[in-house]
């Protein structure tokens, strides 16, 4: 087993001084047009990430156990060298990408990253909003493991992805200079991401690299100011609310269905979609057939 080191608790000092620093920033040198800090969402951010280390706690114990079964069972064995981590680091980055779309767009997966989403701030302590039911991103790096890779390995690329991503929370950095908006993400990218106008919905899904979004059609890039939080916010700082708003917003919508395809689809689609029927009503009360979304929309499904 490979001794690699825990890269996110090495790291809580310097997420610590960087958020003084930020909040020190604010306040020195305030953007009237930025969101800054509020010290509610603040709080319930900070306690959303101390709760996911809890709850990641709590599912790592099965996660482990299924990616050890893979592992033993692949004839292929990568061993951690100094060249072949960087290529790790680069498929998990590759994974990420597939994992954080997939979380976009389906909406049992949504369920579970909306927490990541339901602020309406948008500075370092955003990072640390987690959701408390990360049992949705396994599977996506069942490939690297069932390839050789050593489940230690495929942890550590992951922290290592989460705490690239800490510092890209912050309306504090403009643009960068051109070759690294092109390849990395960004500030600027992650803004976009984390933005709820329709031109930005669903976009910019990138961890470490923003190149996944070019190459794959999903890269668009700031222009306007972003409007932070869902289409449909959830107006609450408790945070067991903020980890389970979707899922009891797709309980609802699954018992409130007419049909068994219903039902799938309101656990199985798009967070925004609705049946045929549905969209038929309301587009004959509006007087207009309902406009869909080039991208699914972002929180739609959220109560």
């Amino acid at each position: 087993m490979p001794h690699l080191p825990d890269v996110v608790l090495w790291s809580v000092p310097a997420f610590v001084l960087l958020t003084v620093v930020e909040m020190v920033s604010c306040r020195l040198r305030p953007d009237e047009e930025a969101e800054g800090y509020e010290a509610k969402d603040a709080a319930t951010s900070v306690t959303m990430g101390l709760g996911s280390l809890g709850f990641d706690l709590l599912w790592k114990a099965p996660i482990v156990a299924i990616y050890a079964a893979i592992y033993e069972l692949t004839p292929l064995h990568i061993p951690v060298l100094w060249w072949t981590l960087p290529l790790m680091l680069l498929a998990q980055d590759f994974f990420y990408y597939w994992s954080h779309r997939g979380h976009h767009v389906i909406r049992i997966l949504w369920a579970c990253h909306v927490v990541h989403h339901s602020s309406r701030k948008f500075n370092l302590t955003t990072a640390l909003r987690q959701p408390w039911t990360t049992w949705t991103v396994w599977p996506f790096y069942v490939p690297m493991i069932a390839l050789g890779v050593h489940p230690a390995a495929v942890f550590f690329c992951s922290s290592a992805n989460l705490v690239y991503q800490f510092w890209v929370h912050t309306e504090r950095v403009g643009r960068l200079p051109r070759p690294i908006e092109f390849v990395f993400n960004t500030p600027s990218h992650h803004r976009v991401h984390h933005a709820s106008q329709g031109g930005y919905l669903d976009r910019n899904f990138g961890g470490i690299l923003i190149v996944w979004d070019r190459i794959f059609r999903s890269f668009v890039a700031e222009t306007e100011r972003p409007v932070y939080g869902l289409t449909k916010n959830i107006n609450t700082y408790n945070p067991l609310r903020v980890a389970t708003h979707e899922y009891a917003a797709i309980a609802r919508d699954v018992r409130a269905a007419s049909s068994w395809r219903e039902r799938a689809g309101r656990i199985f689609r798009g967070p925004g979609w609705q049946p045929a029927a549905t969209r038929a009503v309301t587009g004959a009360r509006t007087g207009t057939e309902e406009r869909q979304p080039v991208a699914p929309s972002v929180g739609e499904g959220a109560a």
